[in-house]
């Protein structure tokens, strides 16, 4: 606190480039926020990656499909529950979700909590098998019974927390598409001869994802950074639980430390995204003149 300003200030950015970060002063007093980060992060990320994956490959096949058969029965079940999962908010939908979860044997028909492996409802989810992966080398079965678990902790969370994306890559899919198979080139492509098949994976599909980029991308920054209130409903204790905590409970170098690592993961996925723009569409590129 002796130095100057512009040098208290130099050194702190430095540290958070290095993530030798300050300590926590309420959540964990003396513990270095990046360790308090090491903890929590990978539950975060997990519950997004799968999230991601129903998001992805869920939102954009029905979009397509409901592009590619536009006015059909097929096409208006689609367009209807991708409003209805887009409406429905995500704190409510994880509410219900435990109820049934907790009554699954009246509701479903079957114990969701001994279904494959035995876990509970609400539960951060069991990532040691990440810890050490060199034992799914030397003990697979254990490996993939602790993968199986860990993922069905996560499932109910990832539904909810993906459910909202899901909607809105499949009501943009399918408005992409139906733009895409009325141009031009598409027509000519008919005009030469091409199958369906190939004018609809050579022409359409690739084309159709073009403006659904920036919505994947932005969007599954918000599904890898952590939903607080899904991850407080089922109990998954990841980043959002811990901004919530940190920030309630005024630990203000946690929740610096965690604004920063959000910032972070903002500029890599934009990163990402123009990554993209260039593998999807060959027009979009570094120019080399």
């Amino acid at each position: 606190m002796n130095d100057p300003l512009w040098q208290q200030y130099f050194d702190y950015l430095v540290n958070l480039v290095t993530l030798n970060m300050p300590n926590s002063w309420v959540i964990s007093p003396g513990t270095p926020a990046f360790e308090l980060v090491l903890i929590y992060l990978p539950r975060t990320m997990w519950l997004g990656f799968w999230s991601v994956l129903i998001a992805l490959f869920v939102g954009i096949p029905l979009g397509f499909y409901a592009g590619l058969r536009p006015n059909t029965i097929g096409d208006y079940l689609a367009s209807f529950g991708g409003i209805v999962w887009r409406a429905m908010p995500n704190f409510w939908l994880a509410v219900i979700f435990v109820s049934i979860l907790a009554q699954s044997n009246k509701v479903l028909g079957f114990e969701w909590s001994s279904l494959l492996v035995e876990t509970n409802i609400v539960t951060p989810p069991s990532l040691a098998f990440l810890a050490h992966p060199l034992e799914s080398l030397t003990n697979p079965g254990e490996a993939f019974t602790e993968f199986l678990k860990a993922t069905k902790q996560v499932a109910p969370a990832a539904l909810v927390l993906g459910s909202s994306s899901m909607g809105n890559e499949m009501r943009i899919g399918r408005t992409a598409v139906l733009e895409t198979i009325n141009s031009n080139y598409v027509e000519t492509a008919r005009a030469k001869g091409l199958s369906e098949r190939s004018i609809v994976w050579k022409h359409v599909f690739r084309n159709a994802l073009i403006p659904l980029i920036p919505i994947i991308t932005s969007e599954a920054f918000i599904l890898i950074s952590g939903s607080v209130l899904v991850e407080l409903v089922f109990a998954i204790n990841g980043m959002g639980y811990l901004f919530f905590q940190a920030s309630v409970q005024g630990d203000l170098p946690l929740v610096g430390a965690l604004m920063y690592i959000s910032i972070v993961l903002l500029v890599s996925v934009n990163i990402l995204q123009d990554i993209l723009y260039t593998v999807v569409d060959p027009r979009v590129g570094i120019d080399q003149n």
